[in-house]
C-alpha cells in the first residue's frame, strides 16, 4: 500500500494502479511531484520511470518526441522545434494599460543614461522584454521600492520603483515608509490597473485606497501624482514624469486605468 494520504496524491487510485503493473511511466509537466512521491512508498518492487531516472528529460516543457521515445517509440532522435514555428514570447495584452505608462517612463528617462528602472512581480514584469526594455531589474514581490531605495542611497540618479497595485499592498507598502522615514530621492511608480490581474483579475486590496496608503505612510501631497495612461495624454504624463524624477526627494506617480481584460469581461 501506499503509505501516504489522500490529499494531494489520489492514494487509492495510484495503488490500484501500481498492483496491476511491474513499471510505472510517470509523465508530468514541471517538477516531477507525483514521481517523487511514489518512489520508496510502493512496498511492491514497482519500478518508477520518469524525470528522475533520466527517461524523460530532467528540465524543460516535455515534447511528444519525448513522450513517445520514453513509451518505447522508435523516435530516432528527439526533434526540437521545427524552423516553421515562429517563436512567441510572453507580451502585454493588446490594449494594456502598462503600455501607455512603459512608453511615457521610456520617454522620460531617454536622457538620462544614470537612471535605473527597479521593477517587481506581475504583469508589468514583462516591461524588461522587447519592444520596451524598461527594467533593468527584478527580484521578487515587493523588493522593487526597496532596491530602488538601496541605489538611490548609493549615488544613482533617478532611482525609478515600478510595482503594481496588488503588489504594493502585499509587500511594498513597508519600502515605501522606509523612503518617507529617510526622505529618500527616488521616483515609485504604482502602475493601478484595479486588478490582480496575473493571477485571474481578482480585486485587489488596494483598489480605492492607494493615496491614501501613500498619504498616511507621509508622502507629501505636492509629491503624489496620478495619471491615466492613455495615448491622447501621453505628452502631458511625459512632462509630469520628468518634473518629478527632477525632484530631489521622493515622489510617487500613480498611473491608472482598469486592466483591459477586467474592461472586456465588465461590458460583457
Amino acid at each position: 500500500m501506499l503509505r501516504i494520504g489522500q490529499y494531494p496524491m489520489p492514494a487509492d487510485m495510484l495503488t490500484d494502479i501500481a498492483r496491476q503493473c511491474k513499471a510505472l511511466l510517470v509523465v508530468e509537466e514541471g517538477y516531477p511531484f507525483v514521481e517523487e512521491m511514489l518512489r520508496g512508498v510502493v512496498d511492491m518492487g514497482l519500478t518508477v520511470h520518469g524525470r528522475l531516472d533520466g527517461v524523460l528529460p530532467r528540465t524543460g516543457e516535455l515534447s511528444a518526441d519525448a513522450v513517445a521515445q520514453a513509451l518505447g517509440f522508435d523516435v530516432p532522435e528527439v526533434r526540437g522545434v521545427p524552423d516553421v514555428v515562429v517563436a512567441r514570447p510572453p507580451s502585454m495584452c493588446k490594449g494594456c494599460p502598462h503600455v501607455d505608462s512603459y512608453l511615457f517612463l521610456n520617454e522620460a528617462l531617454a536622457d538620462r543614461e544614470t537612471s535605473r528602472v527597479f521593477s517587481d512581480i506581475g504583469c508589468y514584469t514583462l516591461g524588461a522584454l522587447p519592444p520596451f526594455e524598461s527594467i533593468n531589474t527584478c527580484v521578487d514581490m515587493g523588493a522593487s521600492i526597496t532596491m530602488a531605495k538601496g541605489a538611490a542611497d548609493a549615488g544613482v540618479r533617478p532611482a525609478v520603483a515600478v510595482i503594481g497595485d496588488s503588489t504594493f499592498t502585499h509587500s511594498g507598502i513597508t519600502g515605501l515608509l522606509d523612503a518617507v522615514a529617510e526622505g529618500t530621492p527616488m521616483t515609485v511608480l504604482i502602475l493601478d490597473n484595479e486588478a490582480t490581474a496575473m493571477t485571474g483579475a481578482q480585486e485587489s486590496m488596494a483598489h480605492g485606497r492607494i493615496e491614501k496608503i501613500v498619504l498616511g505612510l507621509g508622502v507629501e501631497p505636492e509629491h503624489l501624482h496620478v495619471v491615466t495612461p492613455l495615448k491622447n495624454q501621453h505628452e502631458q504624463n511625459v512632462a509630469l514624469m520628468r518634473r518629478t524624477l527632477e525632484h530631489p526627494g521622493l515622489s510617487v506617480v500613480v498611473s491608472r486605468r482598469t486592466c483591459i481584460q477586467v474592461a472586456i469581461r465588465n461590458r460583457e
